[in-house]
């Protein structure tokens, strides 16, 4: 073999190494992109889960499980004149809240965030009554 073909040869080598690391820095920069565009939908929930605890927090007094802010406290108020318990949609009237499904869902959330805190019982799916206790 004489030096110009080991010259091509390496020269080709040489080519065929820089079109591979070029190929590779241009994966390198679509991961870091992706990489950072899932960051971002990581921070979303990590802050929106933050925001929620936060919120609960000021819900809930730390001594007494009693709900702190007006609608819970309407809620109570709605249970403790029904003896045999009632229906979120029923509340909702109650209320004088219009029972459309966005309301009724509401409202029902709001419920079992208060059967959570052993403030009111759920003894049937979807009937809500009053704990003994807080009677």
């Amino acid at each position: 073999m004489n030096l110009p073909t080991v010259l091509d040869l390496i020269a080709d080598r040489e080519t065929a190494a820089r079109r591979h690391a070029d190929r590779l820095r241009e994966q390198i920069t679509a991961l870091t992109g992706e990489l950072a565009r899932l960051d971002g939908e990581l921070a979303d929930p990590a802050t929106t889960r933050t925001t929620l605890r936060t919120l609960v927090a000021d819900e809930f007094t730390a001594d007494d499980p009693t709900i702190a802010s007006a609608p819970y406290q309407q809620i109570l108020h709605i249970l403790g004149t029904a003896p045999a318990g009632m229906r979120a949609k029923g509340i909702c009237l109650a209320l004088g809240v219009e029972p459309s499904p966005k309301h009724v869902e509401g409202t029902r959330a709001k419920l079992k965030c208060i059967v959570n805190r052993h403030v009111i019982t759920e003894d049937e799916p979807g009937v809500f009554t009053l704990s003994q206790k807080r009677t």
